[in-house]
């Protein structure tokens, strides 16, 4: 399925907006980033660094971080995509936004913020926090063989959970607040 970034702006735009209660945990907002591809939609993900204080060390994200006392959800995403891997959202299309959610494991609040991008405005500086960046195909995220429940580890637990298997060998599964987040995104688009 090829979805332009017209139609993903006007299902995003035509949704609902759901919100969680605002006591649901510290507030925090990541960028979804799209990009067009001849037969195809990507979409940007992070592996987040190993790291002993950050408790999605080695995990799957989409760039962002907790919203700083005055900033707007929005101006978060943008300045820790930015700080993150060094993509100025400024000159991104802005196409919408999706339901925040509220973790299950930790109190924490995240608002999601879809911007498109053409593939060549794309020159990544890692930042510390992040191990690696890459793409993901649309149709790889779709493909229902990837749909699994894993088990996976997380705050001293293992946890079986609804997962992505993504097609690149060695990465981790897509689970949890991303995973929820893709899931939206996907329900909304299809």
């Amino acid at each position: 399925m090829v979805l332009s970034f017209d139609s993903i702006s006007s299902r995003l735009a035509g949704q609902r907006l759901e919100e969680p209660p605002v006591d649901s945990g510290i507030p925090a907002a990541v960028a979804m980033i799209l990009r067009q591809c001849p037969g195809d939609l990507e979409i940007l993900f992070i592996e987040r660094a190993a790291h002993e204080s950050d408790p999605w060390s080695g995990n799957l994200a989409f760039p962002g971080g907790k919203v700083e006392q005055g900033e707007e959800p929005r101006q978060a995403a943008e300045r820790e995509t930015y700080e993150e891997i060094g993509l100025d959202l400024g000159t991104a299309r802005y196409l919408g936004r999706l339901s925040d959610i509220a973790g299950a494991n930790l109190p924490v609040r995240v608002s999601c913020f879809v911007y498109g991008v053409h593939g060549t405005e794309i020159v990544p500086v890692l930042s510390d926090e992040v191990g690696d960046l890459f793409w993901i195909g649309l149709d790889d995220l779709l493909a229902a063989e990837r749909h699994i429940t894993a088990t996976v580890s997380f705050a001293d637990k293992e946890l079986e959970v609804p997962a992505i298997r993504l097609p690149q060998p060695g990465k981790p599964m897509l689970w949890g607040l991303t995973y929820r987040l893709m899931m939206d995104f996907l329900e909304i688009q299809t």
